[in-house]
Protein backbone atom coordinates (compact mmCIF):
# COMPACT_ATOMS: atom_id res chain seq x y z
CA UNK A 1 0.00 0.00 0.00
CA UNK A 2 1.28 3.08 -0.97
CA UNK A 3 0.48 5.86 1.81
CA UNK A 4 1.27 9.06 -0.17
CA UNK A 5 -0.43 8.22 -3.16
CA UNK A 6 -3.32 8.24 -1.11
CA UNK A 7 -3.13 11.62 0.27
CA UNK A 8 -5.50 13.98 -0.90
CA UNK A 9 -4.00 15.86 -4.35
CA UNK A 10 -7.76 18.01 -5.79
CA UNK A 11 -9.99 20.13 -3.83
CA UNK A 12 -13.13 18.19 -4.91
CA UNK A 13 -11.68 15.33 -2.08
CA UNK A 14 -10.21 17.85 0.29
CA UNK A 15 -12.88 19.86 0.62
CA UNK A 16 -15.42 17.25 1.65
CA UNK A 17 -13.24 15.53 4.09
CA UNK A 18 -11.96 19.06 5.69
CA UNK A 19 -15.96 20.04 6.00
CA UNK A 20 -16.26 16.29 8.13
CA UNK A 21 -12.93 16.79 9.76
CA UNK A 22 -14.01 20.08 11.13
CA UNK A 23 -17.57 19.18 11.44
CA UNK A 24 -16.67 16.20 13.99
CA UNK A 25 -13.81 17.78 15.90
CA UNK A 26 -15.85 20.94 16.56
CA UNK A 27 -19.12 18.86 17.57
CA UNK A 28 -17.43 16.63 19.74
CA UNK A 29 -16.00 19.54 22.15
CA UNK A 30 -19.18 20.79 22.23
CA UNK A 31 -20.73 17.68 23.17
CA UNK A 32 -18.45 16.92 25.76
CA UNK A 33 -18.91 20.08 27.50
CA UNK A 34 -22.43 20.07 27.35
CA UNK A 35 -22.19 16.89 28.39
CA UNK A 36 -20.11 17.80 31.65
CA UNK A 37 -22.63 20.77 32.68
CA UNK A 38 -22.08 23.68 30.25
CA UNK A 39 -25.16 25.39 28.39
CA UNK A 40 -22.84 27.25 26.22
CA UNK A 41 -21.95 25.01 23.31
CA UNK A 42 -25.76 24.17 23.41
CA UNK A 43 -27.11 27.68 23.82
CA UNK A 44 -25.01 28.65 20.87
CA UNK A 45 -26.82 26.18 18.62
CA UNK A 46 -23.31 23.73 18.51
CA UNK A 47 -24.00 20.63 19.47
CA UNK A 48 -25.01 19.69 15.91
CA UNK A 49 -23.54 18.12 13.38
CA UNK A 50 -24.82 20.46 10.65
CA UNK A 51 -21.51 21.57 9.16
CA UNK A 52 -22.90 25.30 8.79
CA UNK A 53 -22.57 25.13 12.54
CA UNK A 54 -19.15 24.75 12.77
CA UNK A 55 -17.82 26.68 9.33
CA UNK A 56 -15.31 29.79 9.78
CA UNK A 57 -15.93 31.84 6.36
CA UNK A 58 -12.61 32.77 6.47
CA UNK A 59 -11.33 29.28 7.51
CA UNK A 60 -13.51 28.08 4.13
CA UNK A 61 -11.91 30.95 1.89
CA UNK A 62 -8.94 29.61 3.64
CA UNK A 63 -9.47 25.73 2.38
CA UNK A 64 -9.85 27.66 -1.56
CA UNK A 65 -7.03 29.65 -1.93
CA UNK A 66 -4.46 27.56 0.30
CA UNK A 67 -5.37 24.38 0.74
CA UNK A 68 -5.77 24.26 4.30
CA UNK A 69 -8.44 25.84 7.00
CA UNK A 70 -9.86 25.47 10.28
CA UNK A 71 -13.15 25.71 11.38
CA UNK A 72 -15.61 28.13 14.18
CA UNK A 73 -14.09 27.58 18.12
CA UNK A 74 -16.41 26.06 20.03
CA UNK A 75 -17.05 28.36 22.96
CA UNK A 76 -17.02 26.86 26.53
CA UNK A 77 -17.33 27.91 30.19
CA UNK A 78 -15.29 26.26 32.95
CA UNK A 79 -16.55 27.12 35.32
CA UNK A 80 -19.81 24.95 34.98
CA UNK A 81 -17.83 21.62 35.16
CA UNK A 82 -17.45 20.00 38.82
CA UNK A 83 -13.06 20.09 37.97
CA UNK A 84 -12.66 22.49 35.86
CA UNK A 85 -8.67 21.30 35.34
CA UNK A 86 -10.42 17.69 34.49
CA UNK A 87 -13.31 19.22 32.53
CA UNK A 88 -11.38 21.32 30.27
CA UNK A 89 -8.72 17.99 29.58
CA UNK A 90 -11.80 15.95 28.34
CA UNK A 91 -13.41 18.89 26.21
CA UNK A 92 -9.80 19.33 24.31
CA UNK A 93 -9.08 15.82 23.94
CA UNK A 94 -12.66 15.09 22.29
CA UNK A 95 -11.61 16.50 19.06
CA UNK A 96 -8.63 14.65 18.29
CA UNK A 97 -9.83 11.59 19.56
CA UNK A 98 -13.08 12.59 17.70
CA UNK A 99 -10.43 13.20 14.86
CA UNK A 100 -8.95 9.72 14.95
CA UNK A 101 -11.98 7.49 15.26
CA UNK A 102 -13.33 8.72 12.33
CA UNK A 103 -10.29 8.57 10.28
CA UNK A 104 -9.99 4.76 11.61
CA UNK A 105 -13.89 4.25 10.51
CA UNK A 106 -13.34 5.64 7.08
CA UNK A 107 -10.13 3.46 6.97
CA UNK A 108 -11.81 0.61 8.17
CA UNK A 109 -14.35 1.30 5.08
CA UNK A 110 -11.47 1.77 2.87
CA UNK A 111 -9.39 -1.53 3.17
CA UNK A 112 -12.76 -3.76 3.45
CA UNK A 113 -14.06 -2.47 -0.18
CA UNK A 114 -10.62 -2.81 -1.32
CA UNK A 115 -10.05 -6.40 -0.10
CA UNK A 116 -13.65 -7.36 -1.64
CA UNK A 117 -12.76 -5.75 -5.04
CA UNK A 118 -16.22 -3.56 -4.62
CA UNK A 119 -13.16 -0.40 -5.43
CA UNK A 120 -10.06 -0.20 -6.56
CA UNK A 121 -7.48 2.26 -5.64
CA UNK A 122 -7.32 4.87 -8.10
CA UNK A 123 -11.57 5.08 -8.24
CA UNK A 124 -13.55 7.87 -6.81
CA UNK A 125 -15.00 6.62 -4.09
CA UNK A 126 -11.20 5.14 -2.60
CA UNK A 127 -10.01 8.87 -3.27
CA UNK A 128 -12.54 9.91 -1.15
CA UNK A 129 -12.35 7.96 1.64
CA UNK A 130 -8.31 8.22 1.52
CA UNK A 131 -8.66 11.98 2.10
CA UNK A 132 -11.28 11.58 4.57
CA UNK A 133 -8.93 9.51 7.27
CA UNK A 134 -6.10 11.51 6.03
CA UNK A 135 -7.47 14.24 6.78
CA UNK A 136 -8.99 13.56 10.03
CA UNK A 137 -5.74 11.99 11.07
CA UNK A 138 -3.55 15.21 10.09
CA UNK A 139 -6.06 17.65 11.96
CA UNK A 140 -5.97 15.32 14.90
CA UNK A 141 -2.19 15.24 14.95
CA UNK A 142 -1.83 19.15 14.17
CA UNK A 143 -4.45 19.55 17.27
CA UNK A 144 -2.45 17.82 19.69
CA UNK A 145 0.39 20.35 19.58
CA UNK A 146 1.26 22.10 22.72
CA UNK A 147 0.76 25.82 20.90
CA UNK A 148 -2.30 28.00 21.54
CA UNK A 149 -5.09 28.22 20.48
CA UNK A 150 -4.55 24.17 19.46
CA UNK A 151 -5.85 21.60 21.95
CA UNK A 152 -2.55 20.57 22.90
CA UNK A 153 -2.02 23.36 24.98
CA UNK A 154 -5.26 23.44 27.19
CA UNK A 155 -4.12 19.04 27.40
CA UNK A 156 -0.42 19.93 28.06
CA UNK A 157 -1.66 22.74 30.49
CA UNK A 158 -3.80 20.61 32.16
CA UNK A 159 -1.44 17.89 33.07
CA UNK A 160 0.74 19.70 34.53
CA UNK A 161 0.87 20.72 38.10
CA UNK A 162 -1.14 23.57 38.42
CA UNK A 163 1.68 26.06 39.16
CA UNK A 164 3.66 24.86 36.24
CA UNK A 165 0.00 24.68 34.02
CA UNK A 166 -0.21 28.83 34.98
CA UNK A 167 3.29 29.22 33.19
CA UNK A 168 3.46 27.62 30.44
CA UNK A 169 -0.13 28.86 29.69
CA UNK A 170 1.38 32.66 30.75
CA UNK A 171 4.37 31.84 27.73
CA UNK A 172 2.28 30.07 25.49
CA UNK A 173 -0.18 32.34 25.14
CA UNK A 174 2.00 35.81 24.72
CA UNK A 175 3.96 33.87 22.04
CA UNK A 176 2.15 30.83 20.73
CA UNK A 177 0.59 32.40 17.67
CA UNK A 178 3.69 33.44 16.53
CA UNK A 179 5.38 30.29 17.02
CA UNK A 180 2.64 28.39 15.03
CA UNK A 181 2.95 31.34 12.47
CA UNK A 182 6.22 30.61 12.18
CA UNK A 183 6.32 27.16 11.86
CA UNK A 184 3.85 27.38 9.15
CA UNK A 185 5.79 29.75 7.26
CA UNK A 186 8.98 27.76 6.82
CA UNK A 187 7.35 24.90 6.15
CA UNK A 188 8.66 23.12 9.56
CA UNK A 189 5.44 21.89 10.47
CA UNK A 190 5.12 19.74 7.73
CA UNK A 191 8.60 18.44 9.22
CA UNK A 192 6.76 17.96 12.57
CA UNK A 193 3.44 16.20 11.88
CA UNK A 194 5.02 14.15 9.24
CA UNK A 195 6.42 11.61 10.54
CA UNK A 196 3.73 11.29 13.40
CA UNK A 197 0.73 11.21 11.24
CA UNK A 198 2.43 8.88 8.64
CA UNK A 199 3.30 6.24 11.84
CA UNK A 200 -0.51 7.22 12.77
CA UNK A 201 -2.06 6.12 9.36
CA UNK A 202 0.38 3.17 9.02
CA UNK A 203 -0.59 1.54 12.84
CA UNK A 204 -3.76 2.27 11.97
CA UNK A 205 -4.07 0.20 8.23
CA UNK A 206 -2.22 -2.54 9.55
CA UNK A 207 -4.54 -2.94 12.52
CA UNK A 208 -7.48 -3.23 10.23
CA UNK A 209 -5.81 -5.84 8.57
CA UNK A 210 -5.23 -7.54 11.33
CA UNK A 211 -9.11 -7.40 12.14
CA UNK A 212 -9.94 -7.92 8.55
CA UNK A 213 -7.98 -11.06 8.32
CA UNK A 214 -9.47 -12.71 11.15
CA UNK A 215 -13.55 -12.31 9.29
CA UNK A 216 -12.80 -12.27 5.47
Amino acid sequence: MNIPALLPDNLIFLLPSLLLAITIHEFSHAWVSSRLGDPTPRLQARTTLNPLAHIDPIGLIAVLLVGFGWGKAVEIDPRYYRNQRQGVLLVSLAGPASNLVMAFLLMFGFVLLLSINLITETSFAARLLSAGFSINVVLAVFNMLPIPPLDGSKILASLLPRRYGYRFQSFTQQWGFFILIGLMATGLIGTILRPMTNALILGMFRTIVVLLGTVI
